[in-house]
């Protein structure tokens, strides 16, 4: 018991040290291996009859009490980011993931921004975990069944989007932190001209890092791991991106820093 008090409380001074609210997080001590072995030994196991079992219900209930639900944004025009995408015989090709924004009825027309050229489609079908629906909105996990398209027309890291409201783009002004050697970041710094891998919605893609600036407004060469720059960053490929939207730089199989739009050049 005294090690779990010391790892408790180790795990609150962390959260404290990144500025959430350590000392007011509940914890709940649980150990999924022990209940999936009491599961496995009694698949009709009830709620209560065994402690691991009852810290996992506990678990689920601490956070569906602390938790709080987020607001949806159904206000904003439609995205939905593709992550995967089927050919269904005799139906056509669907595109799946979760809806970003917005909302979207079935025999509505979308945009497929990304990658090659802009083209659009309607959507004949809404399917959410086997059910039919008529409409998708954001937060939703779907599969959008989508009229005269290929399988080869649409692929990870296309978007579909209300008509006319994104645009692909290949470059940008981004605020960028780069994360520091014991926060598993770079343990060198990076340069201008510098390659790493951007990883934007679902996909990822080839950027180079062009002029950047320093706290100070002043120009940069070099960027050290925990320094947080502005840089120019320009794409290999167009992709669908708006000012806000938020990225991860991986380089070496691992991330190295984390990024958000400022503004947006081409």
């Amino acid at each position: 018991m005294e090690l779990l008090q010391l790892i408790k409380l180790e795990v609150r001074e962390l959260l404290s040290s990144y500025e959430f609210l350590g000392d007011d997080v509940p914890m709940v001590s649980c150990s999924t291996l022990l209940a999936l072995e009491a599961l496995i030994a009694n698949p009709n196991i009830k709620r209560g009859e065994n402690q691991w079992d009852y810290k996992i219900y506990e678990l689920m209930d601490t956070g569906d009490s602390y938790v709080p639900i987020p607001q949806r944004q159904t206000d904003l025009p439609f995205v939905l980011a593709v992550e995967d995408v089927f050919s269904i015989m005799d139906h056509g090709t669907v595109a799946t993931d979760h809806v970003e924004r917005g909302t979207i009825r079935v025999g509505e027309m979308v945009d497929i921004v990304g990658l090659r050229e802009t083209r659009n489609t309607t959507v004949t079908g809404v399917e959410m975990f086997l059910k039919t629906l008529n409409e998708a909105m954001a937060g939703d996990n779907v599969g959008f069944l989508l009229r005269c398209i290929q399988k080869v027309d649409i692929q990870r890291g296309m978007a579909l989007a209300k008509p006319g409201t994104i645009t692909p783009h290949t470059k940008f002004v981004a605020i960028v932190y780069v994360l520091k050697k014991e926060e598993g970041g770079m343990h060198s710094p990076f340069f201008t001209r510098y390659r790493p891998q951007l990883y934007m919605r679902t996909t990822d893609v080839t950027g180079r890092v062009g002029s950047m600036m320093n706290d100070g407004d002043e120009e940069s060469k070099m960027v050290m791991p925990g320094d947080r720059v502005k840089m120019v960053v320009e794409l290999i490929m167009p992709l669908a991106c708006h000012q806000g939207m938020r990225f991860a730089i991986r380089d070496g199989g691992k991330t190295v820093g984390a990024g958000v739009i400022q503004s947006i050049i081409e």
